[in-house]
């Protein structure tokens, strides 16, 4: 059973191993919102998200005997290192198996702490299943990364963390994968207040928990498709399910190309970096339909690698109108390139890149090719960068941005 007192004891262990993640108080998008916003920066953890917690209180709580077998996990990365770090702390065995999907920076760091790391399937799933095995096999201890209890409770330490800063918080946001985050946060915050209302909040890619809800028990995705990989889950845990359906109050989907402008808002507004699926709770700030109350968004992590963050930026800025490429057809004779530079600088339209091509037509009047991107303010500026090229009788076509 998941008590207050256990959060209460876990909530002491786990400063051992946490860095304070205070609540930041988000003027950004407590003004899109009209809300009071709050953000619980979880991916400010050491090993950069909110598993640490669960992984060193579940390993706390083992026998001499179960620690000296050995620990075996699966995880899609950020369990992976909570568990290789606990385990060091510990000075225990571990070794991970991970999806051969997992960004190299979540590898590279499980690795770091000490760790033996195993690729194993497309997604968690997979990992899982091979790592239940091997720990069967080689008789060592398997830590599941959310289907555990314990594990929960551990993870429910950030909504004790939560209540105690901010008391009359009206709404906690939380990003659901296997549910073990969702099941510790719900219902640590449901035994605190039970006024508190708790949203999870899902990838429309792998939303399992939903489908679960859905029919009233635990069932299987057949297949997902999410950049938010921290969550993409096709099994919620069976033993979490009950606390997860008591305490919920309702659950969000987040498309992904929310979640490319959420990168952005964080990162132009916070200068905080999250991952995918640590952006779930602010993404679904949007989505509800409350005005003036606390709210607060846990980051549940910030493991991203740097290919994946210049993606998201180069996404995040064409879905916004900022950057957009533009195909005009100039007369083949000097001075036309110019008239064009100056149409755009006269809107401040910014030129990135530019390509010039003079054999796309045998036609001197239309003989030339000009393909242009541009960096604007947004999308009614874009607009107008495009209207005033059209008035000037360009006749511009808009086309896949070439970065």
């Amino acid at each position: 059973m998941l008590t207050l007192d256990k959060f209460e004891e876990a909530a002491e262990i786990v400063k051992k191993v946490t860095n304070p993640t205070d609540l930041v108080y988000s003027e950004f998008f407590s003004n899109s919102c009209n809300n009071k916003v709050y953000l619980k920066p979880e991916n400010m953890q050491y090993t950069g998200a909110y598993k640490v917690r669960g992984a060193y209180y579940k390993i706390s709580t083992m026998t001499e005997a179960e620690r000296e077998k050995g620990l075996v996990t699966a995880s899609a990365g950020n369990h992976a290192q909570g568990v290789a770090y606990a385990a060091k702390k510990f000075g225990v065995k571990a070794i991970v198996v991970m999806p051969t999907t997992t960004p190299l920076i979540k590898v590279n760091r499980t690795k770091g702490y000490g760790a033996e790391v195993i690729l194993h399937g497309d997604v968690y799933d997979d990992a899982a299943e091979y790592a239940v095995k091997l720990a069967k096999d080689r008789g060592m201890t398997f830590v599941h990364p959310f289907n555990d209890e314990t594990v929960a409770t551990g993870q429910g330490t950030i909504a004790y963390e939560i209540i105690k800063e901010l008391p009359d918080v009206d709404y906690i946001l939380v990003p659901i994968g296997g549910g073990g985050l969702a099941c510790g946060v719900s219902t640590c915050a449901k035994l605190m207040n039970p006024n508190v209302k708790v949203i999870g909040v899902e990838p429309a890619g792998a939303a399992s928990m939903t489908a679960s809800f859905e029919v009233g028990h635990v069932t299987t995705l057949a297949h997902v498709d999410t950049i938010a990989d921290g969550t993409a889950v096709r099994t919620p845990g069976d033993k979490v399910f009950p606390y997860v359906k008591k305490n919920l109050d309702d659950i969000i989907t987040i498309e992904d190309s929310e979640l490319t402008l959420t990168f952005l808002d964080m990162l132009e507004n916070h200068k905080m970096v999250a991952e995918n699926s640590g952006l779930l709770s602010v993404a679904a700030l949007k989505h509800l339909n409350v005005k003036d109350k606390k709210i607060a968004c846990i980051i549940s992590g910030g493991n991203i690698d740097v290919i994946t963050i210049a993606s998201m930026v180069q996404h995040g800025l064409i879905q916004r109108g900022r950057v957009f490429t533009v195909s005009v057809n100039l007369p083949d004779r000097p001075g036309e390139l110019a008239k064009v530079a100056g149409i755009i600088a006269d809107l401040q339209g910014n030129v990135i890149r530019l390509e010039h091509n003079q054999f796309v037509n045998i036609n001197r009047n239309t003989a030339v090719e000009l393909i242009i991107t541009l960096e604007a303010f947004g999308m009614e500026h874009k607009q107008k960068i495009i209207e005033g090229l059209a008035e000037k009788g360009y006749n511009p076509r808009e086309v896949q941005v070439k970065m």
